[in-house]
């Protein structure tokens, strides 16, 4: 890669930032176009996230992917921020345009679309169990409700965060979709979808985010964790007989949508599924 001044540079913000794979499917895809751009990995921690997003402007960034813990918060500061974004309340994607920074959300599509392809499973009229209620809980939550699932339980330790996510999807929505819930196997058994969107299972020895016992065959579980490509809580509901789904497609469909906005091309979604199941250095 011959990088000049001339390169266009896209980022990625996130504390950790370490696992990501998206470097690997944008650059093989600016390969794969022949574009002069180059997607780099970060490590931003909460107290200088101000002073990171400010730099995209300033030394003329193409944009940036926004990860864990950083999707709420970065909203303020930035220029603007796309209406879905807002209604959801998290950014993963921001777009520099001449110096002015709007912010998108395209993980809820990117969830949906995941779902479809790999799964088969269409949220229409399904039960879903969410563990979470951060900011791609939040994108999935919305997602789920704007593709009409039944009822959508959601579970958090942090009962206001979790009270104004379930405020947030039914006013969005104008009918209740979403509500509280319990940590409790036996009704999460009851859910035909049952998903992970906290970072629990990305480090080894992580406690499971609900316990084993919440899964039955027929169900499916996805995780929004990617990276290890089967985590315990995977194997824990393979083991039970349910149908298993990591975040790997979630990351290539949001990704893709992400750099449709950065640079107005569709990418080679191929290229950057290949590049993801061999990332360099695998």
């Amino acid at each position: 890669m011959n990088i000049s001044g001339k390169t266009k540079v896209v980022a990625i913000f996130g504390d950790p930032v370490e696992h990501t794979l998206s470097p690997a499917m944008h650059n093989a895809a600016f390969a794969k176009l022949g574009m002069d751009a180059v997607y780099v990995p970060f490590h931003v921690t909460p107290d200088r996230l101000g002073e990171a997003v400010r730099g995209l402007s300033a030394m003329g960034f193409a944009g940036a992917n926004i990860t864990v813990p950083h999707k709420e918060r970065v909203m303020e500061f930035l220029d603007e921020v796309d209406p879905e974004a807002s209604a959801i309340g998290a950014v993963n994607t921001v777009v520099n345009r001449d110096g002015r920074l709007t912010g998108y959300n395209t993980d809820g599509r990117g969830f949906i679309m995941s779902l479809r392809e790999e799964a088969g499973f269409d949220p229409a009229s399904k039960r879903v169990f969410v563990c979470g209620a951060g900011g791609a809980a939040r994108g999935v939550g919305f997602a789920l409700a704007t593709a009409g699932a039944r009822r959508i339980y959601l579970f958090d330790i942090d009962e206001p965060k979790l009270g104004r996510l379930v405020g947030d999807i039914n006013s969005f929505l104008g009918r209740e979709a979403a509500r509280p819930s319990i940590m409790d196997p036996d009704f999460i058994r009851g859910s035909d979808l049952v998903v992970n969107t906290t970072p629990l299972g990305m480090r080894e020895g992580d406690p499971l985010p609900m316990p084993k016992e919440s899964f039955r065959p027929g169900q499916v579980f996805y995780d929004v964790v990617y990276n290890p490509a089967e985590t315990a809580t995977m194997k824990a509901a393979k083991a039970a007989g349910a149908k298993t789904v990591n975040g790997l497609g979630m990351l290539l469909y949001q990704g893709a949508l992400a750099f449709e906005k950065w640079f107005g091309v569709a990418p080679p979604a191929d290229v950057m599924k290949a590049a993801l199941l061999s990332p360099p250095g695998a």
